[in-house]
């Protein structure tokens, strides 16, 4: 007799991917246990929420953009409402996955075995170099690394990873989320300051990347903000002390 795998719940940020949102949701079908899968639509312009629909995602729409962070809580609080109604096992592990993974996202299941058997609290997804060129100069990455490495000794491969499975101890320990484009650096100092571990896993995962025209330069500036605001808080915390 096989044993059914335990529950996961699937969290997908969503702005303007119409046409990479249902791809996304049938590969993040595959993973064995996914129970729910949550699209968080965050202002889009688009038809994201009906295609999510249409795919049998549980939607929660925006009316306006809020941010990553923002949606991510959203898609929680869904997540949350579910076990309410006992749709959904109150011990689940949470799946957060980008909406732009398309025929990729099964990949992204390699995250939830090492939860699922306790080995890690909370793990990160390691891309392959991703098709395309970045524009970037890995500014917000080694801030970000730099960061984390200073707060708690551990140094992070790719700390922007946002594919990412929590344990209901560290969906605990790391809520409410660092605002915006912080949530992942946040996330991982928090985990890590409850005392829980951090595995990162390397996932066969593609997406777009950001280029170099102005729009992705003021993303990257705002990226910038959010995580350096992320670690200065936390910074401030560990000078303030517990009370």
């Amino acid at each position: 007799m096989t044993t059914p795998s335990p529950a996961v719940a699937v969290v997908i940020p969503a702005k303007d991917e119409a046409s990479r949102i249902a791809a996304t949701i049938r590969g993040v079908r595959t993973i064995p246990g996914v129970a729910t899968v949550v699209v968080v639509d965050d202002g889009s312009s688009d038809g994201t929420a009906t295609v999510a629909a249409r795919e049998g995602a549980e939607v929660v729409r925006l009316a306006r953009n809020h941010g990553k962070a923002d949606a991510m809580m959203s898609g929680l609080g869904r997540v949350t409402g579910l076990q309410r109604v006992g749709r959904l096992a109150r011990d689940a592990a949470v799946l957060f996955a980008d909406a732009d993974l398309e025929s990729s996202a099964g990949a992204v299941g390699a995250l939830v075995g090492p939860v699922h058997r306790g080995e890690a609290d909370l793990t990160i997804a390691i891309l392959p170099t991703q098709r395309g060129t970045a524009g970037g100069h890995g500014l917000v990455v080694g801030l970000a690394r730099t960061g984390i490495e200073e707060l708690t000794g551990w140094t992070p491969t790719q700390p922007l990873s946002g594919m990412r499975c929590l344990s209901p101890a560290a969906v605990e320990a790391a809520t409410p989320f660092a605002r915006g484009w912080g949530v992942e650096v946040g996330m991982t100092v928090d985990v890590l300051d409850a005392g829980l571990t951090i595995l990162e896993v390397p996932c066969d995962l593609h997406h777009r990347v950001t280029g170099s025209d102005w729009r992705s330069q003021v993303h990257r500036a705002a990226q910038y903000r959010d995580v350096a605001l992320a670690l200065g808080v936390r910074r401030l915390r560990r000078r303030l002390g517990p009370g």
